[in-house]
């Protein structure tokens, strides 16, 4: 599995750093950093959990 951010949309409110943050963080510079962009597929469940509830719907998941 891949994960990609659409940064355009992104407005780094931290709801998938709530429910992933081995996968997410917003840093103090108040900017999403995609900590791993391929990660293991044990954590698919909750990346598939944080892309539903982005607000604004700026993460994908290939694969």
């Amino acid at each position: 599995m891949r994960v990609a951010v659409d940064f355009d949309r992104c407005e780094s409110n931290a709801v998938c750093m709530g429910i992933v943050p081995e996968v997410f963080e917003v840093r103090d510079d108040d900017f999403l950093y995609v900590l791993q962009e391929e990660p293991a597929e044990e954590l698919r469940g909750r990346v598939e959990e944080a892309a539903r509830m982005c607000p604004k719907q700026a993460i994908t998941i290939e694969g």
